[in-house]
């Protein structure tokens, strides 16, 4: 595979190149920090104890 420009890639996918960037932005939100709300279903969840200056 080589690399591609991401219009290439939207070109082909036959979407704008700014959906096609929308939709990387919405893949890399999955890999930032938790809202939290979400930390503190996962704390409570999995019994973590965390330290008190992240409380």
């Amino acid at each position: 595979m080589k690399a591609m420009y991401k219009s290439e890639l939207a070109r082909l996918a036959g979407v704008s190149a700014s959906t096609f960037r929308r939709y990387l932005n919405s893949r890399r939100a999955r890999t930032k920090m938790l809202p939290p709300k979400a930390v503190r279903f996962v704390v409570d969840d999995y019994c973590i104890d965390l330290p008190d200056e992240m409380q």
